[in-house]
């Protein structure tokens, strides 16, 4: 079973900086793509980043220049780095892989930018 458990949100200020980590199991993380996506309610979940099992990447334009998806396959974990943080950017933060053409999320975790 592909578990997902993502870590680090919380409220910061706009221009801060948060780092988001995904730890995954159940799954050969070397060989997994992963992402990030974000949702505000009553709109659809949209990709905030990719990273594939090579490294390649792929971002929003709305989050170019500002964040970063990086992994690490020893610790099976991959990472979002957002920095200079904007109110837009306020969602609950989800990871993602998909394993034999399914979808697995995590639990998400809440990124509010707000002075």
């Amino acid at each position: 079973q592909v578990q997902l458990v993502e870590s680090g949100g919380g409220l910061v200020q706009p221009g801060g900086s948060l780092r988001l980590s995904c730890a995954a199991s159940g799954t050969i993380f070397r060989l997994a793509n992963m992402g990030w996506y974000r949702q505000t309610p009553g709109k659809q979940r949209e990709l905030v980043a990719q990273i594939t099992r090579v490294g390649s990447t792929n971002y929003a334009d709305s989050v170019k220049g500002r964040f970063a998806i990086s992994r690490d396959n020893a610790k099976n974990t991959v990472y979002l780095q957002m920095s200079s943080l904007k109110p837009e950017d306020t969602a609950v933060y989800y990871c993602n892989t998909p394993v034999a053409g399914k979808n697995y999320w995590g639990q998400g975790t809440q990124v509010t930018v707000s002075s």
